[in-house]
């Protein structure tokens, strides 16, 4: 069963401190990554960029997809609040290793682009290019619904299971109902990155396993995409793998191969060999 990771970031350096719990390492290398990957079993891992704290990572990400690219594959971005990069949509995917567009709008700032029009002009721009667009859309779910509503062939992921990024245990469920209403869209996929992080229990993180159970029945073996953001999680790379391959007793045969990478590549059109 080949494993790809549907997020990691790497970074050239730290402008300001790595966002929230990242590691607070000056630089994290995609040779840094490839080893932890092989030693964790990941066969292959979708980069995105972190620009809040390295600038030059959306290009750092792309010479490393383009040196090792049966390793990596990028979910890019740029600056939204410079009209002039909108041009830049017009032939992304001509970039080494580019699969699509990734923001996670974290912020209040950013959040009210969703609403005042300023990105008004991206979604149909997307949709146009045939680009996948990754949010954290757990935190605007009803906008992110109205966004993939009004735009029926953009594909849509929404980042880190869409739970409440701010809630632990119970707390993180808190929206799950409105958030696998979003599953009726089959424009709409969920990457299930992250998930150790909003149990406070240790590996296997049981009282989660029931919540991700309804997430993975709403959405479906081919939009439920397993990842770890594992600069960031409490546990062991390899944990973060066996407790998808080994602790959640519901996914297994084909649906598990599915939602360990072959769903994720099928979505965003990468092209890795799986036989």
């Amino acid at each position: 069963m080949k494993i790809i990771d549907a997020q990691v970031h790497i970074w050239s350096q730290a402008v300001v401190p790595t966002f929230g719990l990242h590691r607070k390492v000056a630089t994290f290398t995609a040779e840094e990554l490839l080893t932890e990957m092989d030693a964790a079993g990941v066969d292959a891992a979708l980069i995105h960029p972190p620009f809040s704290w390295d600038p030059n990572s959306n290009a750092l990400a792309i010479r490393a997809a383009a040196k090792y690219p049966d390793r990596f594959a990028v979910m890019g971005q740029f600056p939204l609040n410079d009209p002039t990069n909108r041009k830049l949509i017009r032939g992304w995917r001509n970039q080494p290793g580019m699969m699509g567009l990734r923001w996670p709008l974290l912020s209040e700032e950013q959040q009210k682009w969703l609403h005042d029009s300023s990105l008004d002009w991206l979604w149909p721009a997307a949709e146009q290019e045939g680009l996948p667009i990754a949010m954290m859309g757990g935190l605007f779910l009803q906008r992110f619904r109205e966004i993939a509503e009004h735009h029926p062939r953009l594909k849509m992921i929404i980042d880190h299971c869409g739970l409440n990024r701010h809630g632990r245990d119970a707390e993180a469920f808190v929206h799950l109902d409105e958030l696998v209403h979003l599953a009726k869209l089959p424009n709409v996929a969920v990457k299930a990155t992250g998930a150790p992080h909003y149990s406070t229990q240790p590996y296997p993180f049981r009282n989660i396993q029931d919540g991700l159970h309804r997430i993975f029945d709403a959405f479906g073996p081919k939009r439920f995409f397993w990842g770890t953001d594992i600069t960031r999680m409490p546990c062991s790379y390899r944990q973060c793998v066996t407790f998808f391959t080994e602790e959640l007793s519901w996914l297994k045969g084909r649906e598990l191969e599915d939602v360990m990478g072959r769903g994720l590549c099928e979505w965003i059109g990468w092209t890795l060999r799986f036989q």
